[in-house]
């Protein structure tokens, strides 16, 4: 049983030795403890650091690509090494490294898929009012959208069983927190939290500029990750309520001229409205059927790249370089990028 904990950097020289010292190397139920460290395009001396303290692997980005893709690529590199259980971390040194054997306790049970480090927010003291009130309706809604009961959905901190980490698929750009525990709660995995300690951490998070900034974006990735696998219920809700309103105008309209006889003023608008909202509900609803048959041809390609990832990423088949498929050129970016990160880390620039 290996256990790797996988921690994504961006300039963390400052934090990465204390968060790398906490790493317990012996856990119970655990053979081996190795360590993933994906390099996201640092200028400082992380990579060194990370050598200096004998990190096992290092995953190198050219440049900065985001937090997003990092995970992507550790979880990957994670998984070609042979890794039974993923632990993911940040390299600021925020949440307390002795706190992994508690987070591989339950998947070691075989009660968990996945766990998430619940920071327990409302008393930390360096979280502002502010932030503690948008994290906790933040998880609220995700509890509402993923069906789990997770306290901490933002949480980093948190670990995969092998099998689940094959079956998440990262699209968004912004961050893998909230689309990987939609995708465990829609694909019925068991996704459990246990309480972690955490530090405060010299510097704001690099992940938004402000406040408002990350809930617009944080918001943008749930709702989208959320339509991927319940577009039905998406459109056919919008489309719906369009269709209503607009039957319910038209309903108006046909009163007051059969029954009432008499067409008051604005009557006409509210005809012409009436069709407008109708035909637009009728469309929506044309789309959610549409999207519908894209979402059960989409569980069929995720199906698919699953068992392929599980022959990829199979360690016995080696973790040399050469295990790389050749891409054509004329392929898009976005495909080779996929391509390239489920067999070497989605990174031309790896070193270990």
């Amino acid at each position: 049983m290996k256990l790797i904990v996988q921690i994504p950097c961006h300039n963390e020289a400052e934090a990465l030795g204390a968060t790398l010292a906490a790493i317990p190397r012996q856990i119970d139920g655990i053979d081996a403890v190795e360590i993933v460290v994906v390099d996201d395009g640092s200028t400082d001396e992380t990579v060194a650091i990370a050598r200096r303290e004998g990190v096992e692997h290092i995953v190198r980005f050219a440049r900065q690509r985001g937090l997003a893709r990092a995970f992507k690529a550790g979880l990957a590199e994670s998984l070609r090494q042979g890794a039974d259980i993923i632990v993911n971390t940040d390299g600021d040194n925020q949440y307390e490294g002795a706190d992994i054997p508690k987070l591989a306790a339950p998947i070691l049970a075989g009660e968990a898929d996945i766990v998430i480090g619940d920071r327990n927010t409302a008393k930390l003291a360096h979280f502002s009012v502010v932030k503690k009130l948008f994290q906790k309706l933040g998880s609220w809604a995700m509890r509402r959208l993923s069906g789990t009961t997770i306290a901490d959905a933002p949480s980093g901190f948190r670990a995969y069983s092998r099998e689940a980490a094959l079956r998440i698929n990262v699209v968004t750009d912004f961050t893998y927190t909230l689309e990987t525990l939609i995708q465990a709660g829609k694909r019925r995995m068991a996704v459990v939290d246990v309480p972690v300690r955490t530090h405060p951490t010299p510097r704001s998070s690099r992940l938004a500029k402000t406040m408002g900034h990350y809930v617009a974006q944080a918001g943008g990735a749930m709702a989208r990750t959320y339509a991927l696998y319940e577009p039905l219920k998406i459109f056919a809700i919008g489309g719906g309520m369009m269709l209503v309103i607009g039957v319910a105008l038209g309903a108006r309209f046909l009163y007051y001229r059969f029954w009432v006889g008499n067409i008051a003023t604005g009557m006409s608008q509210s005809l012409i409205l009436a069709a407008i909202l109708s035909i637009i509900g009728f469309m929506l609803l044309t789309v959610a059927i549409l999207a519908d048959l894209l979402a059960t041809n989409r569980r069929l390609l995720e199906e698919t790249l699953y068992r392929i990832r599980k022959l990829e990423l199979d360690p016995r088949r080696g973790a040399g370089p050469s295990t790389r498929p050749e891409v054509p050129e004329e392929v898009p970016e976005e495909v080779r990028e996929e391509v390239t990160a489920a067999s070497v880390g989605d990174d031309p620039g790896r070193g270990s």
